[in-house]
């Protein structure tokens, strides 16, 4: 079972959904230390990070994210903190996007 796990629905369609999940994996890059994988799917986009600690994924649909991580146990005791983090930050790219910030690459 996961230590972290948050959903979110969305109406952006796959295009600009997978516009979010690209700079979602960017910014957790440079913010946490991860090693991100994206790989596209025909319906679902799948995005697996790592790091010492951290493991998880990233399911991208054109209606829904999707996120689990497992956290080792010396970020156990921050599970509640990053995931606090993490949710912010999409809610907030999701927001933008929903707004029309994000633009399409």
């Amino acid at each position: 079972m996961p230590d972290i796990h948050i959903e979110r629905n969305h109406t952006l369609g796959i295009a600009r959904a997978r516009v979010v999940a690209r700079k979602w994996i960017q910014q957790a890059e440079q913010e946490f230390g991860l090693e991100c994988v994206y790989t596209q799917g025909d319906g679902c986009d799948t995005a697996t990070f790592t790091r010492a600690g951290i493991d998880g994924t990233v399911e991208v649909t054109d209606t829904t994210f999707k996120l689990e991580a497992t956290l080792g146990f010396l970020f156990s005791s921050f599970s509640e903190m990053i995931e606090q983090k993490i949710t912010r930050n999409l809610d907030a790219m999701l927001e933008s996007s929903s707004r029309g910030g994000t633009r399409l690459a």
